[in-house]
């Protein structure tokens, strides 16, 4: 009766609801932190739209042949967009080959095998690799991932930049990020369901492949897409040991120059920025942008398809 007569306001069950200026000042924050990704994100599209529109007025441009193209050639007026978009792909793809199988495992054996104090001292070493520069990785692909390639299967076959070795190197980059987040949801699996699968007989191999693994297919389906979307995003990679030229080729032994390769080798040059080819690489920015947003849409989708709810 004394909080009521105060004015203290009530919640729906009659009890005091507290004034807390921390809970308040960090709710403001995570608010005010919304606020601005989302006019950020904004911000980015108007930008991106603003310059891309510029590129597709131009005359002998339009979007069907920007988006069908086979040849990517600005001297002639060429900009068909498929050998940077097959090329991103090919190295994407040979990223997941190496970072799905390697971090689905580091996964499994962190979640469901390693040790308190193993997996302590395990989890930094492994995500140590994310803190490398990703120029680092560049140079290891030209330097040591590419002599290997080529003495493998023959100098005449492997060219000096390909997309194979950045697409590998590429997948040691995002092994960490798919090893940590199928591990969290792996670990966030209820411990009653392993208990269940133990007292029917199952083996400890038995029990993460099979019931774990399932009950946990949706965290695991999102860490993969969000590989893929640090993939198709990754530059410094590309632009060293991909190669420098647009090439239309799905051979992952020759050269190739990805999307974000060439943004990164027409932004650095001595480029007009009224130019038609310094205009392109926006349109080719905005192309980037709706590709990862789809991934995360399909991300989204999946997680709501396949969550388990646990009570």
């Amino acid at each position: 009766m004394e909080q009521i007569a105060l004015g203290y306001p009530k919640s729906r069950n009659g009890l005091k609801r507290r004034f807390r200026v921390g809970e308040n000042a960090i709710l403001a924050l995570l608010f005010i932190s919304g606020v601005f990704s989302i006019f950020t994100t904004i911000g980015i599209v108007y930008e991106l739209g603003k310059e891309a529109l510029l590129f597709f007025r131009t005359p002998n441009v339009d979007l069907w042949s920007f988006l069908s193209g086979t040849q990517w050639q600005p001297h002639i007026d060429k900009f068909g967009i498929l050998p940077l978009f097959t090329s991103t792909l090919i190295t994407s793809l040979f990223a997941m080959l190496i970072a799905a199988p390697l971090g689905m495992g580091a996964a499994i054996y962190l979640s469901e095998y390693a040790s308190e104090k193993v997996r302590g001292f395990l989890k930094p070493i492994l995500e140590i690799l994310a803190g490398i520069p990703t120029i680092v990785y560049g140079y290891f692909a030209l330097t040591f991932m590419t002599p290997l390639l080529r003495t493998i299967f023959g100098r005449d076959v492997v060219e000096i930049y390909n997309t194979a070795s950045a697409g590998l190197v590429m997948g040691i980059l995002i092994l960490p990020m798919i090893a940590s987040m199928a591990e969290d949801a792996l670990s966030a699996v209820p411990n009653a369901l392993r208990e269940a699968a133990y007292g029917l007989g199952g083996t400890k191999l038995e029990v993460a492949l099979k019931v774990v693994v399932p009950a946990a297919i949706s965290g695991i389906a999102a860490a993969f897409i969000v590989g893929i979307s640090r993939a198709i995003g990754e530059t410094m990679i590309v632009a060293v040991a991909a190669g420098a030229g647009p090439n239309f080729t799905f051979n992952p032994f020759k050269g190739a120059e990805t999307m974000t390769g060439h943004i990164v080798r027409i932004s650095g040059g001595d480029l007009s920025y009224d130019s038609i080819d310094y205009n392109s690489i926006f349109a080719i920015g905005l192309m980037l942008f709706f590709v990862t947003l789809t991934l995360n849409l399909i991300s989204q989708q999946v997680v709501r398809r396949f969550r388990e709810v646990y009570e």
